[in-house]
């Protein structure tokens, strides 16, 4: 309808290759630190006999929480292995808990940075925009085009997916510490490093602590999109129940995919009330 077109698909393209052709030898490096990183948290999670790590699991949430979410806990992993999608399950658990763990070690120092500098502030915040907004299948084409398939180029769409929470929520917290308490640090004669550390990120932890939870959230969200990619787990089921019209095997696999969402938000939420508590006492 339009003769004049923005070629920026083609531009987008473009930088695509010029990476894969300039930079393989750094993504394969990528390639082989994602894939044996997984591939030992997943030998950590299914090794063990089952009920080790359903112990692990209930003790965690007892020790973090209550015996009631210790008890919530056995009865969502019995109700997993009598769906007999353990396996699956600890798969998705090894991506999710792999790639939040990335995405909160890059988003929480670029939160830092920009709650330090309002230059950088005013770069991140259109890239988190975009990185937070774009939908989710659209990471799947360049870590496809960058990874080839597998579980490697779900754990990089997923931290790209799930990053931009850490990051804003991290600079939220800091910027929104009691200037008067800064000051009073500075006037001590507290470096700025000290401030950061012994003040600010202890008083914004709530914050911060409701960014990884977020962070968490959407990398578990991504787990279906990542099993479209070869990532396995319960994603893959889920795949395969869509291309199958399989509702029992999708039904399932949604309902492990909840249960370990719970299990995590509950797990994540008290670990940051027990922080903060340990850093106002």
């Amino acid at each position: 309808m339009n003769e004049f077109r923005i070629p920026l698909g083609d531009w987008v393209e473009a930088g695509i290759d010029w990476i894969k052709d300039n930079l393989a030898g750094l993504f394969d490096i990528v390639s082989l630190i994602f894939k044996y990183s997984y591939d030992g948290l997943e030998w950590i999670l299914l090794t063990p006999p089952f009920y080790v790590i359903m112990l692990a699991l209930i003790a965690i949430g007892w020790a973090v929480k209550n015996w009631k979410f210790a008890i919530g806990t056995a009865v969502g992993v019995a109700l997993i292995l009598g769906m007999n999608q353990w396996e699956n399950s600890m798969q998705s658990l090894a991506l999710v808990l792999f790639a939040s763990f990335i995405a909160v070690v890059l988003s929480v120092p670029l939160g830092i940075l920009a709650a330090k500098s309002n230059r950088a502030s005013a770069i991140l915040k259109p890239i988190l925009d975009f990185l937070q907004t774009m939908p989710a299948f659209v990471y799947l084409i360049p870590a496809i085009a960058l990874f080839s398939v597998g579980v490697v180029p779900g754990i990089f769409a997923t931290i790209l997916f799930a990053m931009a929470p850490g990051a804003r929520f991290t600079e939220l917290g800091i910027r929104g510490v009691d200037t008067e308490v800064v000051e009073a640090g500075h006037a001590f004669g507290s470096s700025p490093w000290r401030v950061l550390r012994q003040i600010q990120i202890p008083l914004a932890m709530p914050t911060i602590m409701a960014g990884i939870n977020q962070v968490i959230m959407l990398s578990l969200s991504m787990v279906v999109i990542a099993g479209m990619v070869g990532a396995g787990g319960l994603g893959g089921d889920v795949v395969g129940a869509l291309q199958g019209l399989d509702t029992g095997l999708g039904f399932e696999a949604g309902i492990s995919v909840v249960i370990l969402a719970i299990y995590l938000d509950r797990l994540s939420a008290s670990i940051g009330k027990s922080r903060v508590s340990t850093a106002t006492a």
